[in-house]
């Protein structure tokens, strides 16, 4: 069996990666970074090592990499041949490998193969897959093909893998949780991997993930980033910041348990389980990574304003998350491009036109609440 991985990065490596070598797949990496890449044609394998007290490390083999930025031709060959396509590349690069993607997919039309294939964005972001099914299409004028062979199923997928730096360039450290499910119904392809979850209904499990997960880690790196940390786990060992995070999660905990009726003691065995995970001594994930690109994080559909309004939609006033998005719109890391944007545009247009520009938001209710808490912690904006 073969799969096509875009995105060589520690995640790819050292999530997907770990449990597509786990079910049997020999595994094509695709990326723009030559070093990772020549050393995968070299070498073929690499290691993988849990951040805990055991330190176990796990061998990867049967792999190899190509430049989709100087090698497109083996890519669409790649693609050609495989049982299976996926992604941990980003949610802004996804429209950048769409037509090398499309380009595969007509190259198999020509062969008239007729074994389904599914391509899976693996990304921190609800909707990946239809996102690049999107992306995908605009390269094609007759999709008759794509849509009766290819699928693409959504996914949600969780573990920590904080950047790092290694002498051995494909040597990387994760946590040892680990969970990738699938929207099944949306498979075109019979295979299942194990080690992957597939469900009916994805959505609540995104949403789970994002807004427990995704909401909480960015909590801890804002109100860490306030306090004066410069990582993650230093941030966990402040009381301040845990009653925060705690106080977030049981927030947007509230919101998941009525819209998708997640039983109570279990959700909060699960927040438990996450503070357990940020407070891992073995990584050490800098602040400045997890608070990066701050304009995406305050969108509409992203992991704090979604929550807070509809919270406020079944008459609950998350004013933990309200505080937590004012802490957001004052951070500034000023190697961040968004960063220095939102500062500018904080700076050139006033409050009161940029948090309904960036947020969506058009009730003035909520407005005023935003802005008194992006007021109440400008401790970075002039």
């Amino acid at each position: 069996m073969k799969a096509v991985h875009f995105g060589a990065g520690n995640i790819g490596r050292g999530f997907i990666g770990e449990i597509l070598n786990h079910n049997g797949y020999a595994i094509t990496f695709v990326d723009v970074n030559d070093t990772i890449i020549e050393a995968l044609k070299t070498r073929g394998g690499y290691t993988i090592e849990l951040a805990d007290e055991s330190r176990k490390q796990i061998q990867i083999e049967n792999v190899t990499g190509l430049n989709n930025a100087k090698e497109a031709e083996k890519v669409v060959e790649a693609i050609v041949e495989a049982d299976l396509l996926t992604t941990a590349i980003g949610p802004n690069i996804l429209p950048r490998i769409a037509q090398l993607i499309a380009e595969g997919i007509k190259a198999r039309a020509v062969r008239n193969i007729q074994q389904p294939i599914d391509i899976i964005a693996c990304e921190n972001m609800i909707g990946g897959s239809t996102f690049l099914a999107g992306e995908v299409k605009k390269y094609f004028t007759d999709t008759a093909y794509l849509d009766a062979y290819v699928g693409f199923p959504d996914a949600a997928v969780d573990r920590i893998v904080p950047m790092q730096q290694h002498a051995d360039p494909l040597f990387v450290q994760v946590e040892p949780f680990s969970e990738w499910v699938v929207q099944g119904t949306a498979c075109k392809s019979p295979i299942r991997l194990e080690g992957v979850a597939y469900v009916n209904d994805l959505e609540p499990y995104i949403e789970r993930k994002l807004f427990s997960v995704n909401t909480g880690h960015a909590t801890v790196a804002y109100t860490g980033a306030l306090q004066g940390y410069e990582t993650i786990d230093e941030a966990m060992q402040d009381n301040l910041v845990v009653i925060q995070l705690r106080s977030v999660l049981h927030e947007t905990g509230k919101l998941l348990i009525a819209k998708w009726g997640f039983d109570a003691a279990e959700h909060e065995k699960y927040i438990e389980k996450i503070i357990g995970r940020f407070q891992n001594k073995y990584i050490s994930d800098a602040i400045s990574r997890v608070a990066r690109t701050p304009l995406r994080k305050l969108g509409n559909h992203e992991r704090f304003i979604r929550p807070m309004v509809e919270l406020t939609q079944i008459d609950e006033m998350p004013f933990h998350l309200l505080e937590t998005i004012g802490m957001v719109f004052n951070y500034f890391d000023p190697e961040d491009e968004q960063c220095q944007e939102l500062k500018e545009m904080i700076l050139q247009k006033g409050l009161d036109k940029i948090i309904p520009e960036i947020t969506g938001i058009d009730n003035q209710k909520i407005l005023g609440s935003i802005k008194q808490n992006v007021e109440k912690y400008a401790y970075k904006v002039a």
